[in-house]
């Protein structure tokens, strides 16, 4: 049996493998997981002898089958746990995520079942990102860029907003930049802000918060029908 340490571990390999591609380093889980790199070494030795992890020398770990399937059951109850208690129990987007972590290691499948019925199956959680299905199949999340990486007069659409930083969530929220807003950018200065139209207004952004939100271009289907002649 797992402790919940070594299944935090693997999720943050799992996150971190979809952010940057897989090998992870030991200084990136270090980062994730506020951790000292000596620490993590260690665990993820466990976790290889365990068959869990690949490592490789110098460059970092990547899931092997067994540890994806770990890591894919903790992501999904995590991500069903932050949309059941935002849309039920009316915690805050920046509330959930501390909560879900908590909670996420000790939920039974039926309890995991049920919470999916009672949201209706959701594709995503309350920050965009994607829920995997019940079978733990891997994921193929759909492609989509970091903001601070748009152009001067892209329209987007924002797709996922990291839910690591509380108060950067509170940030985003009041400006009005949340998975499914479209917005404008209006400039993307040489060092340090990315400017963006929302539906709240002008926002100027820290280049920081710009890389934590992946969006996607405007498509046909994000448009506003058209109104039909007289």
């Amino acid at each position: 049996m797992l402790s919940d340490v070594m299944e935090d571990y693997l999720k943050a390999v799992y996150v971190l493998q979809s952010e940057e591609g897989p090998p992870v380093s030991t200084s990136s889980v270090a980062d994730y997981l506020e951790k000292t790199p000596p620490t993590v070494t260690d665990m993820l030795g466990k976790l290889e002898d365990r068959g869990l992890l690949d490592r490789e020398p110098y460059k970092g770990v990547e899931l092997t089958p067994e540890g994806e399937a770990v890591a894919l059951e903790i992501v999904r109850h995590h991500r069903l746990l932050e949309a059941y208690l935002a849309e039920h129990l009316d915690y805050d987007w920046s509330e959930v995520h501390d909560e879900a972590d908590r909670l996420e290691h000790h939920i039974s499948e039926e309890f995991e079942r049920r919470v999916a019925e009672a949201l209706g199956q959701p594709d995503v959680d309350p920050h965009g990102d994607p829920i995997p299905g019940a079978d733990l199949e891997p994921i193929e999340e759909a492609g989509a860029e970091r903001l601070h990486a748009a152009e001067e007069g892209d329209r987007v659409v924002v797709a996922r907003v990291s839910d690591r930083d509380d108060e950067e969530l509170d940030y985003l929220a009041d400006a009005g930049v949340t998975p499914g807003t479209e917005i404008e950018v209006v400039d993307v200065a040489p060092f340090g802000m990315v400017t963006v139209e929302t539906p709240e207004g002008e926002q100027s952004l820290p280049e920081t918060v710009a890389r934590s939100i992946r969006v996607r271009p405007v498509e046909e289907s994000d448009e506003e029908p058209a109104e039909a002649d007289a």
